[in-house]
């Protein structure tokens, strides 16, 4: 999934707030929260009638459900099928910060009718998202461009840069950002589900949508019904472990088309062994280094094109369709925009939301999550330096400094993975956004869970993609109820064909806004 997924931060107050216990979490909607009645109304007058919206009320601050009240944006597609109707399925896309208000009609087209009978699907912007009462940093398109590339002679910018956004994330939404939390987002969808008639709800998350089922899965077990989590987010690793991990990630993916390309030499002729194939790609990037490559009238440096093309090896043919592009534009020749991989979108939001709206809500959860951010910008120098020579593709980039580094006291610790989660996760093999190494951590650290695993998949978002032979046992999962007795791994052969709603869902981080 390729849109969506922000990473800003602010230097947040700090003050210490005390974690809630489990007990007090499940009571902390309180009565009047809980027992809601939501005003359905046809969302819009060009979307079906069936697509119904509402708004309810959640507590900022779930310690002090009496004080300030937040909107939280739902929707909903009722199940066409009374007899067959099994509950409710809510939906995340991802992000943090990507909307799912929208979902219940991208999934109504694309999942099986024999799903779709059993379940009311119900959308909503999390928490700080869109309609739901959306944040800001007031941030413009070059503050929160992140991906940062280490250089000795910029790192003191970009300290600066990443003190700036935590600043003026501060200033602009200090009220509300300690509370735009995973954690306090999982409160809200239990209060939806309570609003809703429900006693457990079934749950489909994609990407960053894992780690917050995950965590639904921890804080309300008995809740839960039938869960999948699709293209995880590891659990040990958030946030800025995540980030990491697209570095060792693509290593692989990277070695796996140098060598697939090599074997087409006669076709794309960038080398016939693996050693020239990436002597003619680090060959292109040492030469943007020297003069940025012009594409449709923008220009390239090779820090750009190792972070442009990162998730692109991980699907071999378009990654070296995308090479001999660029190898044309460093000879002189034209080429456009189209010829290259398009970067994940910024994270979409409502018309009406900030335009920095997912990127603010993405450093809320990153760094608001997790007490684990280094703090000293010496650590992430190190780190840098030593991630360059061990991942040479996008390990400076990835342990570069970031906003989290100047976040106060977070108001909750990380959830903790220590009770027995049955639930179903999905991972394909080559995932640029959730590589491999992540989906296998959460799949880990859920004790009970199952984990179809598709051997040759490639992209972000595995269920509902053509093809896929993780449809089916997913499929049996939603409509029984009933796990595999065993993880299961099959073989998907790659036909290019991309997930419907690849488009739609956000990738776990931000992308820098309008970079071709």
């Amino acid at each position: 999934m390729r849109r969506y997924a922000p990473l800003l931060a602010a230097g947040l107050f700090a003050t210490t707030i005390p974690a809630l216990a489990p007990a007090q979490a499940q009571a902390a909607g309180a009565p009047g929260y809980l027992t809601q009645k939501p005003a359905w109304h046809r969302c819009d007058s060009r979307s079906p009638a069936a697509y119904q919206c509402a708004t309810i009320k959640v507590p900022l601050d779930y310690r002090h459900p009496e004080g300030r009240k937040i909107d939280l944006a739902i929707s909903r597609v009722r199940s066409g099928n009374p007899a067959k109707r099994h509950g409710v399925l809510l939906l995340n896309p991802g992000g943090p910060g990507g909307s799912g208000l929208d979902l219940p009609l991208f999934l109504g087209d694309a999942l099986p009718k024999k799903v779709k009978e059993q379940y009311d699907l119900v959308g909503f912007d999390p928490r700080g998202v869109g309609r739901s009462t959306p944040i800001s940093c007031g941030l413009n398109d070059a503050e929160q461009r992140w991906d940062r590339p280490y250089k000795r002679e910029t790192f003191a910018r970009d300290t600066a840069w990443a003190k700036s956004v935590a600043a003026k994330c501060r200033a602009t939404s200090g009220d509300l950002l300690p509370y735009i939390t995973t954690r306090n987002t999982a409160r809200d969808m239990d209060v939806v589900r309570s609003v809703l008639g429900e006693r457990t709800i079934s749950y489909l998350g994609y990407s960053y949508g894992t780690y917050l089922g995950a965590v639904y899965a921890q804080m309300f077990p008995t809740r839960t019904d039938r869960v999948v989590l699709d293209s995880a987010v590891d659990p040990a690793r958030i946030w800025r472990g995540m980030i990491q991990v697209w570095a060792s990630g693509a290593e692989p993916a990277y070695d796996r088309w140098a060598k697939w390309t090599a074997a087409r030499n006669r076709t794309y002729k960038l080398g016939s062994t693996p050693a020239a194939v990436s002597k003619t790609f680090y060959g292109l990037v040492a030469q943007a280094n020297r003069k940025p490559i012009p594409i449709d009238g923008q220009k390239l440096t090779g820090d750009d094109i190792r972070s442009y093309l990162r998730g692109a090896f991980f699907s071999p043919k378009s990654a070296a369709e995308a090479v001999v592009e660029l190898k044309k534009a460093a000879a002189g020749q034209h080429v456009g925009a189209a010829a290259l991989p398009v970067p994940p979108a910024p994270a979409r939001t409502a018309a009406e939301a900030p335009a920095d709206n997912g990127t603010a809500v993405f450093w809320a959860v990153a760094c608001g999550d997790t007490r684990s951010w280094p703090k000293d910008p010496a650590q992430y120098r190190r780190d840098s330096i030593r991630d360059k020579a061990r991942y040479p593709l996008y390990g400076d980039i990835a342990s570069n400094i970031l906003p989290c580094a100047f976040w106060g006291r977070n108001i909750e610790a990380e959830t903790p993975m220590t009770g027995t989660a049955k639930v179903l996760t999905v991972q394909n093999e080559w995932d640029s956004q959730t590589p491999l190494a992540s989906g296998k951590g959460l799949h880990r650290a859920l004790k009970g869970s199952k984990m179809v695993l598709a051997l040759g998949g490639e992209g972000h978002g595995v269920y509902l993609t053509p093809g896929s032979c993780a449809n089916a046992p997913i499929d049996a999962y939603l409509t029984t109820g009933k796990l595999p007795k065993a993880d299961i791994t099959c073989r998907t052969t790659s036909s290019g064909q991309r997930n419907p709603l690849s488009d739609a869902l956000p990738g776990p981080f931000p992308a820098a806004p309008n970079r071709f």
